[in-house]
This record gives C-alpha cells, sequence and structure tokens, in this order.
C-alpha cells in the first residue's frame, strides 16, 4: 500500500506527477508560444516559412507519441521511458537556448542549434505525453475510480495552468528584458528550459512512492500486425478460399476472434477520425498566423499597458478553464431542455463550424489589418511620396503619370505612397516651384521600392536627394524611426535606448525599432552642445516616422511625418476569434476523445489515443502545405480554410448520420456469454467425442 494523502484514497505520488506535469506544460507552451517571431525576428525568416516549420514541429510533436507508447509499453515502461526521455527534453531546451544567444556562431549556427534542439523537444514532449497521464491512473487501487477519475480532472488543470502562465510570462521575457542589443530570446527559452529541469527533478524525487507496472507489450503493435496478417492471408488466399463476411476475419486462423472483433469496433472510429485533420489545422494556426495578424494589431489598452503579440495566445487557455463547467452545466441542459438530442458527433460536428466562424471572424479581421499595410510596387514601378522642405509650395510630375501634380505645401505629411513607372529603371523627375523656378531630374532606382523624393533649398534655389525607405512593418509590431537633419551641424538624439546620429545638411538616419509610447522629453543634442528638447508625441504600433529637425525661434524643433500608417485595428478584435475556436475545441476535442474511448474496449483506448494524436499531426502538415505551397494573401488563406472546414464538416456529418452507436460494456458482456456457450459446446461435443469412442472404439470426426 502506497502512502496516502492526509487519511484520503489519493497517493501522495500523485503529488510529484501534477507538479511534473505543470512545469513541463509551462516549459512546453513558453517556449513555442515564441517560436513564430524568433524564426521571423531572430533567424530572419519569412512569414512563410517560419509558419511552415512551426507546424512542422508541432506536428513532430504529435507523431512521436507513437513511439513513447512503443517504449514503454514494450520495452522500458512508463517510469523509465519519462525519465530517459525528459533527460532528451530538458537537452533539448538547452540546445535551444544556446542557440538564441547572438555571439554563438553565426546564423547557420543558430539555425542548426535551433532545429537540433526542437527535433529534441518534440522527441521528449511526444515520447513521454502518452505515458505520464496514464501513469498518473496507475498510482490508484482498482476500487478507487472517483479518486482516479479527479486526478485526471487536476490533472488537466494542472496542464491549462502551466500553458496560461507561461504564454504571459516567456513573451514578456523576451521583449521586455534586453539582452545582446536586442530582444532576450536566450532567456525567454532558458526559463522553460529551467522549468524542464525541475519537472524531471520533482518526479525523480517521487522515485521512492510510485506503483510501477511492468511493460506488458504494445496493443498498437498487436492490433497492427493483425491487420497486416488479415491483409496478406487475404491477398493469397482470396482466389482459391471462400470469402468471409470482413476482410479482417482472414486473420483468424492467427488471432483470437476477441482481438478480431476488438479490431473492428476501433476501426469503425477510426474511419471517422479521417476528417479530423482539418479541425486541427485550423486549431494549431494560433501560434502562427493568429500570432502573426497580431504583430500588425493595435496592442495597447490604454497609455500605460500594452501586451505582446505572442501573449494573446494564452486566451485559449484561460477560456477553456472557463468554457468547459459553462458549458457541461449550462449550455448542453439548456439545449436539452429545449427538446434537442445531444450525441457526441453532433457536438464534434458543432466544434468544426464553431473553428469555421472563427476564422471566418479572422478574415473579417484580417481585411482591416491589412488596409494599413503598404504593397510593394509591381515589377517595372516604384512607390514614391514627396516631403517639401523648400519654403516655398512645388509640384512634381514624373512620365507616365498625373500624380503630385497639385501643390505640395511646405512640410506637409504626405497622404501616402503612390505607384510610378519606371524607364529601365531610372525615375524621371520635373520639379516646379509655385513662385518661380524649375528643374529636372533622372534618377537610377529598383523597381519594387519606396523612396521619399526630399525636395530642399540651397545655394542656387532648389534641389532635391532621393532617400530609400522601409515600408515593412516591424515584425513584433513595434513602430520603427528615423530622423532627417536640417541644420548645418551634426545632431544627436537620443530616443529610449536607441542613439540616432545625424550629419549636416539634410541627411537621413536609418530606421530603427523603438517601444510604443508618448516621446515627450527627447534630448537633441548639436555638435556645438546646444540641448534642445523634442516632443515627438506618441509613436504608435506598427507605424513608420520620418522625424524632421528645423530650427525656429533659436530651437530645434520636430515634424513628424508618418510613412507606413499606425495598425488602427485594436488587438481587442481578435477576442472574438479565440471565443469562437475555444468553444469549438470544448465541442470538438474534449467530446471526441470522450466519444473514442465510449465506443472501444477497454484495452483498445491507447489505440485509439494513437489515432488521436495522428490527426493532431496531419492537421498541421495540412497548415504546412498551405502556408509553404499556395502563396495567398492571408485574408484569402484564411477563408480558404473556413470554407474546407465547413466543406469537411458537412462530409463528417454525413459519416455520423450513418454511424452506430455500441456499448463496448454490453459488447463485452455478449462476448463473454458466447465465450461461455462456445466452450459447453465445446464440452458438449468432447464428451460426445468420448462416448462414441468408447461404442465403436474409433472417434467420430468434427
Amino acid at each position: 500500500m502506497g502512502k496516502k494523502i492526509f487519511g484520503t484514497n489519493y497517493p501522495v505520488s500523485i503529488c510529484f506527477i501534477v507538479v511534473n506535469e505543470f512545469c513541463e506544460r509551462f516549459s512546453y507552451y513558453g517556449m513555442k508560444a515564441l517560436l513564430t517571431l524568433y524564426f521571423l525576428t531572430y533567424l530572419k525568416w519569412d512569414k512563410d516559412l517560419s509558419t511552415a516549420v512551426y507546424h512542422a514541429f508541432s506536428g513532430l510533436c504529435y507523431f512521436t507519441p507513437i513511439l513513447g507508447a512503443f517504449i514503454a509499453d514494450s520495452w522500458l515502461g512508463k517510469y523509465k521511458t519519462i525519465i530517459y526521455l525528459s533527460i532528451v527534453y530538458v537537452i533539448g531546451h538547452v540546445v535551444k537556448s544556446v542557440g538564441a544567444i547572438p555571439t554563438v556562431g553565426s546564423t547557420e549556427l543558430h539555425i542548426a542549434l535551433s532545429m537540433s534542439g526542437l527535433i529534441l523537444i518534440a522527441l521528449g514532449t511526444g515520447g513521454i505525453k502518452p505515458c505520464v497521464a496514464a501513469f498518473g491512473g496507475d498510482q490508484f487501487d482498482e476500487e478507487h475510480t472517483t479518486e482516479r477519475q479527479k486526478f485526471f480532472s487536476i490533472f488537466y488543470m494542472s496542464i491549462n495552468a502551466g500553458s496560461f502562465l507561461s504564454t504571459i510570462i516567456t513573451p514578456i521575457l523576451r521583449g521586455d528584458v534586453k539582452c545582446f542589443g536586442g530582444d532576450c530570446y536566450a532567456l525567454a527559452f532558458g526559463v522553460p528550459a529551467a522549468l524542464m529541469v525541475v519537472a524531471l527533478v520533482v518526479f525523480i524525487a517521487g522515485s521512492s512512492l510510485y506503483k510501477r507496472t511492468p511493460p506488458q507489450g504494445n496493443v498498437l503493435w498487436e492490433v497492427c500486425n493483425c491487420i497486416g496478417f488479415a491483409l496478406k492471408n487475404r491477398w493469397n488466399k482470396s482466389k482459391h478460399d471462400p470469402p468471409k463476411k470482413h476482410w479482417l476475419d482472414w486473420a483468424e486462423e492467427k488471432y483470437s476472434m476477441r482481438l478480431i472483433q476488438e479490431i473492428k469496433m476501433v476501426l469503425r472510429v477510426l474511419v471517422l477520425y479521417i476528417p479530423l485533420p482539418m479541425f486541427w489545422a485550423l486549431f494549431d494556426q494560433q501560434g502562427s498566423r493568429w500570432t502573426l495578424q497580431a504583430t500588425r494589431m493595435n496592442l495597447a489598452f490604454g497609455n500605460s499597458f500594452a501586451i505582446k503579440p505572442d501573449q494573446m495566445q494564452m486566451l485559449n487557455a484561460l477560456l477553456i478553464l472557463v468554457f468547459v463547467p459553462i458549458f457541461d452545466l449550462i449550455i448542453y441542459p439548456l439545449v436539452r431542455l429545449c427538446g434537442l438530442k445531444i450525441t457526441p458527433l453532433r457536438k464534434m460536428a458543432m466544434g468544426m463550424v464553431f473553428a469555421a466562424l472563427a476564422f471566418g471572424a479572422a478574415t473579417l479581421v484580417e481585411v482591416n489589418v491589412v488596409k494599413t499595410v503598404v504593397n510593394p510596387a509591381p515589377a517595372g514601378k516604384c512607390l514614391l511620396q514627396v516631403v517639401n522642405l523648400a519654403k516655398d509650395d512645388v509640384s512634381l510630375k514624373a512620365p507616365g503619370t498625373d500624380l503630385f501634380l497639385q501643390s505640395i505645401k511646405y512640410l506637409e505629411d504626405p497622404p501616402g505612397y503612390e505607384t510610378v513607372p519606371l524607364s529601365n529603371g531610372e525615375l524621371n523627375l520635373e520639379v516646379t516651384v509655385v513662385n518661380g523656378g524649375n528643374f529636372s531630374a533622372t534618377q537610377m532606382v529598383e523597381e519594387k521600392k519606396a523612396y521619399s523624393v526630399i525636395i530642399y533649398p540651397d545655394a542656387t534655389g532648389i534641389t532635391y536627394t532621393l532617400v530609400e525607405d522601409h515600408i515593412t512593418k516591424n515584425e513584433e509590431g513595434n513602430p520603427l524611426l528615423r530622423f532627417l537633419n536640417t541644420q548645418p551641424e551634426a545632431l544627436n538624439v537620443t530616443v529610449g535606448d536607441n542613439n540616432f546620429y545625424m550629419s549636416s545638411g539634410y541627411n537621413v538616419t536609418h530606421n530603427k525599432t523603438v517601444q510604443r509610447g508618448e516621446y515627450t522629453d527627447v534630448t537633441c543634442i548639436s555638435n556645438s552642445g546646444k540641448t534642445s528638447k523634442l516632443n515627438l508625441g506618441l509613436l504608435d504600433f506598427g507605424a513608420c516616422y520620418t522625424v524632421i529637425l528645423t530650427e525656429e525661434a533659436g530651437k530645434i524643433v520636430p515634424h513628424k511625418i508618418e510613412d507606413v500608417k499606425a495598425n488602427n485595428v485594436h488587438i481587442a478584435y481578435q477576442i472574438p476569434q479565440y471565443i469562437l475556436i475555444t468553444a469549438g475545441e470544448v465541442m470538438f476535442s474534449i467530446t471526441g476523445l470522450e466519444f473514442s474511448y465510449s465506443q472501444a474496449p477497454a484495452n483498445m483506448k491507447s489505440v485509439l489515443q494513437a489515432g488521436w494524436l495522428l490527426t493532431v499531426a496531419f492537421g498541421n502538415v495540412i497548415v504546412l502545405i498551405v502556408a509553404e505551397g499556395a502563396g495567398l494573401e492571408q485574408w484569402i488563406e484564411f477563408l480558404l480554410f473556413a470554407c474546407l472546414l465547413l466543406g469537411v464538416c458537412v462530409i463528417f456529418s454525413v459519416m455520423a448520420h450513418f454511424y452506430t452507436y455500441v456499448d463496448p460494456e454490453e459488447m463485452e458482456k455478449l462476448y463473454l456469454e458466447n465465450s461461455v456457450r462456445e466452450e459447453d459446446d465445446s464440452d458438449f461435443k468432447k464428451k460426445n467425442n468420448e462416448i462414441e469412442l468408447n461404442k465403436t472404439g474409433k472417434s467420430t470426426k468434427m
């Protein structure tokens, strides 16, 4: 008898298992929450490649549980499998964290370390996934079923608590703590690594208290062998042997009828799994496409608080904790009161509908989000805006276009970029000053890029300079800032942690990322030592600013131009899609697991769990293919996924309509009755055979 908690029927050992699971889930979800932005900003991959690798990793995490289950059931047992694969897990975290240190080697080494770390993490987290919960269940005596059920509820709560806290904390460590001159990914990945070490230490600390069951063989392997033997036998003997009722019956010469009947029951459920990956294809994009969408939204709540784009994922874990009791205690009973029959498969179909609606909501958000995005010019053209620093109004003409013909006032904020055709890579300009004077110029430029024509006075009248602009929004949603110095001496401006040095004479600095916020007291120091205080106002999420520094009344005065508009869609508009996808998860995922377990014999539940996890893996493969292969605009991609899931939902509903529910317990009783009857028949035949043998001296052939 193992030690119990305060005289209850709960083993003390489960405390170590629950704490282990909390720490492990914290380490996994905390690390995973950062991945998309890590690929984008640290490894400098594009959005499609970042999404593809994110989902390749997620898919691998759901393929490897089959390997973990095989090792545990056929070789090491659950306890040793958890320890050994947790060590692999820790090594993966450490390798991943080292890969996030900028001073360690080249970019190629960072990529190699990051990918190696992720593969080891996938082996670790996937390998222990089928073992930990089952090992916790093994700690209870058979008669304590109520306590075991409550343990699984606590276990599930620890998973969501770890997920919720980690997706809040690790993005803060990434964005608010600076190291090596930028976001501190090394620390943000290092903390989950430390939590995984804690998880391993806690699990080992409880070793003397655990009830351990030896490996008893892998049911999944036996099922695969039985199916393989049936197919092989059918192929070899179907031409000359009489046909069988079911193709699995070809295995009856080697495997028991009980096993064959149980596999038939399992296959009926697994056929229903075929459409399910499409749901997971949508669900798992919370950490990839939805996070990327959040980077182009306004993340501020008031003037003093803003969230990180990768923190929005915590809504799912939070809403799960809220929705599960609401659905069980309020929504489902109300629906039954209305006279509607709620079957598990109907719940799953509705879960698909809600997930599709979530992507419909994401589509609407995306359509509005992209309005502030400046798209590159098409081939043979460039983007152009005009900044007038001459004292008089000017107009500008580029051959082949009627743009910029209206007068442009001094220090006027350009309304936006215009697309201008090029002539063999040349930009031809004609500038006219309203009060007299004009000039023409030809400038070699690159197609598809954006430029600012800065018109300013010089000793002979007016002239211009052409500056290449940065029109891509910051990957983390922060504003970008640069300065233009109109003064005859160099200036030095400090904004937050960034220093901008400008040489004299209409020179423009490079864009730098600054934190979103009000900058009302920025220090500007000239070469002569003169100090001025600048009020830059609000530098908002997603904007690209050019601040022109002029002299007025003996003071340096800033004039802010918004090259790329700030994100004007608030992050709160993502909340409906998170509510819908989480409601879909409650109806689809939780119900799906309950349905699967209710429709299969007790010793086949691990087979169904493997099948369920594979649907998640293949769902991630779908996203990987679409992200890398389709090349669609984001809102079209969201809409495509929504429509695909609705189509799959129709197919699933038809399949569900023809499905007949079974009661495994009744099937078990029926099987036992048949077994007894077969034994009785066998005994009768045996006795009859003996009587005949005594009478005739020979056995009757049966």
